[in-house]
C-alpha cells in the first residue's frame, strides 16, 4: 500500500430534512490500524459508513478511500468490504450459494473463491450449516456470513457496523479474534456502541454523538483517566464524554 493514511474525511456533513445526522467530521485513519467508531444508537455512525462506503451522498465536505474520492464510487467499491447492521442475504440461497454469488461480483476465480469460502466458514464455525439456507439462518449465523462477504475479497479497508451484534459470547469471541487478524493486511474501520469491542480491538477510538466528533485517542489514554481516579470505569468515561457534549449542544 502507497498510502499512509486509509481513510480521510474534512468536513464531512450529511443533512436529512433539518436534521443534521453528521456534521463536521474530520478524520484520519492510518492505515493497517483498527479505528473504533463508539457511540450511542442514533449518533450518527451508520450515516458516517453509508456516506464513506459511497452509499450515501454527503451533503458537504469530502472523503478519501485510500487516496480515492467517494465520489468515485467504482473505484471506492474496489477497495472496500462493508458489513452493515443487517446484512443483505438471500433467504432462498444456500449459506454456500449466498457466498459463491457473492465472489463472482467480485471477480474471484472459482478455485481461489472455494479455498477462501471454505476456510471462513470453518473459522467462523458455520462449515456443517454452509448446506442449510439462509432464511433458516439464526441471526447470529446470518451476521457471519455477513462478516465472511465483507472480507471474502481480501480488501483494503473494511467497514463493520456492530459485527457482534446477535452473536452469543462464543461466536462474539470468534469474530473480534478474526478482526484482530484482519487489521495484519487491512484498514479495520469498526462501529459499534459496546464500549468494551472497541477497547479491546482498537488502535485508535472516535466518540460520536449527536452527529460529532467528541473525542478520539488511544483506549490506553482512555484508561489513564479511570486509573487516575477520573473516573471509576471506560462506560464513565464515555457516559462523562457524551453527558459534557449534550449540554454544549443545548441537551439531547
Amino acid at each position: 500500500m502507497s498510502c499512509e493514511v486509509a481513510i480521510r474525511t474534512v468536513g464531512l456533513s450529511k443533512r436529512f430534512g433539518d436534521l443534521w445526522a453528521v456534521r463536521d467530521l474530520d478524520l484520519e485513519v492510518d492505515v493497517g490500524s483498527v479505528y473504533g467508531f463508539l457511540g450511542p444508537n442514533g449518533s450518527g455512525k451508520t450515516t458516517t459508513m453509508r456516506m464513506l462506503t459511497s452509499l450515501t451522498k454527503p451533503t458537504s465536505g469530502s472523503a478519501e478511500i485510500m487516496g480515492v474520492d467517494i465520489g468515485d464510487r467504482d473505484k471506492v467499491v474496489s477497495k472496500i468490504g462493508y458489513l452493515p447492521e443487517q446484512p443483505p442475504l438471500f433467504d432462498e440461497l444456500t449459506g454456500l450459494e449466498q457466498l459463491g454469488y457473492i465472489s463472482k461480483l467480485y471477480g474471484l476465480s472459482s478455485d481461489v473463491a472455494g479455498e477462501r469460502i471454505e476456510r471462513y466458514l470453518k473459522r467462523l464455525d458455520i462449515f456443517e450449516d454452509a448446506g442449510r439456507k439462509v432464511g433458516n439462518y439464526s441471526k447470529g449465523m446470518r451476521q457471519k456470513v455477513g462478516v465472511i462477504q465483507a472480507v471474502l475479497h481480501e480488501p483494503e479497508v473494511v467497514f463493520l457496523d456492530e459485527p457482534t451484534s446477535g452473536l452469543d459470547p462464543r461466536s462474539a469471541r470468534v469474530v473480534k479474534d478474526l478482526i484482530d487478524e484482519l487489521s495484519s493486511d487491512s484498514t479495520v474501520f469498526l462501529s459499534t456502541h459496546i464500549l468494551s469491542v472497541v477497547d479491546e480491538l482498537s488502535d485508535t477510538v472516535g466518540v460520536l454523538n449527536k452527529g460529532r466528533l467528541v473525542t478520539e485517542g488511544r483506549p490506553d489514554d482512555l484508561k489513564r483517566r479511570v486509573e487516575s481516579g477520573e473516573a471509576q470505569s471506560l462506560e464513565e468515561v464515555f457516559l462523562s464524554v457524551t453527558a459534557d457534549h449534550r449540554e454544549e449542544v443545548g441537551g439531547v
